[in-house]
């Protein structure tokens, strides 16, 4: 479906990442219920784990990013965990599945947006898949949606990653051996992510690096004893 330009361009420009203002109930009302973390996951994503960022770079002592899981929630009729990254103006929530299969990105909420991915993108693979070289990729149906529930624009998105190497390094938060991972992103409906990408994933400890060139400083948790 197609919309006027100047709407189709308001709609991309709210959908950039680290966009302010918060999201609506149309993604999804998330449980507020509060448990303490007994536990952590090869993919965190247990409530009320807590993550803090700066950029890459950044030696000011302004406020971190904070990425929180949320806990359970449902986004399109489906049972999925959020979390989300505020600070500095940022709010953004993305949706997701965890199985034994990996990680799934069923959708992400920006101010204004709702991006909905059918079938789900397979963001991470099975915790026994991974190795130097290991690569995956895929396609899912994009839909763009306002904060009314109108489709705004509808197309096709296609991911790679490839896991290039595995090293040791050091942030703020410590030193960590991560996996290093470039994602490479295509779409034809404007270029809604960067085409290329490199993050650092750490099992038992989250992303040490994201995607959007942010270091891990500090995570309200410790690394499962065991873990990579």
């Amino acid at each position: 479906m197609t919309s006027r330009p100047a709407a189709l361009s308001l709609l991309l420009a709210a959908a950039t990442l680290l966009a302010g203002c918060a999201p609506r109930q149309t993604a999804g009302t998330v449980v507020t219920a509060k448990t303490e973390v007994s536990g952590v996951s090869f993919y965190p994503h247990e409530t009320g784990l807590s993550w803090w960022y700066l950029p890459e770079g950044d030696t000011s002592k302004d406020t971190p990013y904070t990425l929180k899981t949320l806990g359970p929630t449902y986004f399109q009729g489906q049972p999925v965990i959020a979390s989300q990254l505020t600070g500095r103006g940022a709010d953004q929530t993305w949706y997701r599945t965890y199985d034994s299969s990996g990680v799934k990105l069923q959708g992400i909420h920006k101010p204004g947006v709702t991006i909905i991915l059918s079938p789900a993108w397979q963001e991470a693979p099975a915790e026994t898949a991974w190795r130097v070289g290991l690569g995956w990729e895929g396609s899912s149906k994009i839909t763009i949606a306002d904060d009314n529930g109108k489709v705004q624009n509808q197309g096709t998105l296609n991911y790679r990653y490839d896991v290039q190497d595995s090293r040791q390094v050091t942030t703020p938060a410590g030193t960590f051996t991560v996996w290093v991972v470039t994602r490479q992103i295509r779409d034809d409906v404007g270029g809604l992510f960067p085409a290329a990408q490199q993050y650092w994933f750490t099992p038992y400890v989250g992303d040490v690096r994201t995607p959007e060139n942010l270091l891990l400083t500090a995570r309200n948790f410790a690394l499962k004893s065991g873990g990579k």
